[in-house]
């Protein structure tokens, strides 16, 4: 899944202030699942993230980017 980290990686002039992240929790609330959840999306390599002491960060644009392309089709 090294796809959607290559998408959502920051461009060399973006400023890093300028990147919106968001807690674990934040993750969870707008995804609507579990935090374990999001926690097992991003040690699979699912979701970017990194980590701030001992707690994680996931860029906004991330989690949209992920969300674009989660969606299926059902019959």
């Amino acid at each position: 899944m090294r796809d959607r980290k290559d998408e959502v990686r920051m461009s060399a002039d973006r400023q890093l202030s300028e990147v919106k992240f968001l807690t674990v929790a934040e993750v969870a609330a707008i995804m609507r699942v579990s935090k374990m959840t999001v926690y097992r999306m991003v040690h699979g390599g699912e979701l970017p993230a990194i980590r701030v002491g001992r707690s994680f960060r996931v860029p906004a644009d991330a989690v949209d980017a992920y969300l674009e392309t989660a969606f299926i089709e059902t019959a």
